[in-house]
């Protein structure tokens, strides 16, 4: 057991309050959907037995009555909680200019430190971070917690089983229509944009699945809504072994395109939404005859003609059995010494410089040349 202070009391700190006070690991009250019994599995460990929450700071004093409304001890300041002898392990929730200087001033004063993401606004920032955790011997732990997400559990059991054989292009997306949140997250000086907030975890969840380097990529970011930061991108990835991602995010989509994508060479997979409706599509084996020509617009075509049912099977999303908070549950271990981190700095900084080459593209228009 792990005692834990949580620095920044918004959207997302107050969702970890709920989800460490709870024992749940979910953000309880804070969202609208209840798929499941309110995303709860079988296998979800209880966190009470692994993290005690001992209180949350806030400079915003609406967040602190918001606080004390819901039970919550409070912190009078962030030197307050480094001051706590009590507290293990600081989560730091704040907007992203702040994770740095908050993660080295908890580090050097003895706690261990989880950090939302992206964990800096540069790989050289998490470059300095990474070297103080070394020289204090604190554990950095970045919160990129969306390997855990059923979606991405399916399309990863269906890549790493080759359920339809070997995949050459995957498509990861999220799409909305409400532009960026109202808040920080619009601004640049802040790490605003939609690279910083929904990529990092769409191209970390891509890596964490596809072993090998990325050869080059290729972006393209958009600015509807906000001129300021990118509130959507379109992001290329091409692996050493030849097989293509598509990375996206759009925040002025009507109408949805879905979640994930699969091709494989023997058949297709697709999930729509976070309800897992989907399904994949597999051949058949053996030849099929060849097929009669239909009318496309004002043309003919055998190469798009529909295959014959016969030649075909479709079937379910396959099933994954999973603990959501496994995330919180190796930061304790990790602390504790009794188990290999699993989101590692190294991978973070991995990411940061992905990004980092993807709006380099964005800005140039050009092809980046990355991991050789």
């Amino acid at each position: 057991m792990k005692n834990i202070a949580i620095v920044g009391c918004g959207g997302m700190g107050s969702g970890h309050a709920f989800a460490i006070s709870s024992g749940s690991g979910n953000a309880v009250g804070t969202y609208s959907n209840d798929r499941s019994g309110g995303f709860l599995h079988q296998t979800d460990t209880d966190l009470r037995n692994v993290l005690h929450l001992t209180g949350v700071c806030d400079i915003n004093p609406q967040r602190i009555q918001w606080a004390h409304e819901h039970g919550f001890p409070v912190y009078p300041d962030f030197d307050a909680v480094l001051a706590a002898p009590e507290v293990d392990i600081v989560l730091i929730a704040t907007p992203n200019d702040l994770h740095k200087e908050m993660a080295i001033a908890a580090m050097r004063a003895g706690k261990h430190v989880l950090c939302e993401k992206p964990v800096m606004m540069s790989s050289r920032d998490l470059e300095e971070v990474m070297a103080v955790s070394a020289e204090t011997g604190m554990v950095f732990y970045p919160r990129q917690n969306r390997r855990w997400d059923e979606d991405f559990l399916t399309v990863k059991k269906i890549f790493q089983e080759k359920l339809l054989g070997e995949v050459y292009h995957i498509e990861s997306r999220v799409h909305g229509s409400r532009g960026i949140p109202g808040d920080w997250r619009g601004k640049k000086e802040h790490g605003g944009g939609m690279m910083l907030d929904w990529g990092v975890h769409l191209i970390d969840r891509v890596v964490d699945m596809i072993p090998g380097k990325i050869t080059n990529l290729y972006c393209q970011t958009t600015h509807v809504t906000n001129k300021e930061v990118d509130d959507g991108f379109t992001l290329m990835l091409t692996f050493e072994r030849g097989l293509t991602v598509t990375v996206e995010v759009a925040t002025n989509n009507f109408i949805d395109l879905p979640l994930w994508y699969v091709n494989a060479e023997n058949g297709t997979a697709m999930i729509w939404n976070w309800d897992l409706e989907g399904k994949t599509v597999l051949r058949v084996p053996g030849e099929e005859k060849d097929s009669a020509p239909i009318l496309a617009g004002s043309g003919l075509t055998k190469t798009m003609a529909p295959r014959k049912k016969d030649t075909t099977q479709t079937l379910p999303l396959p099933s994954v059995e999973f603990d959501a908070n496994t995330l919180y549950v190796n930061l304790v271990e990790t602390v504790e010494g009794t188990a290999e981190q699993i989101v590692k700095p190294e991978q973070a900084l991995r990411i940061l410089r992905i990004m980092e080459a993807a709006l380099e593209s964005a800005r140039t228009g050009k092809t980046i040349q990355l991991e050789k």
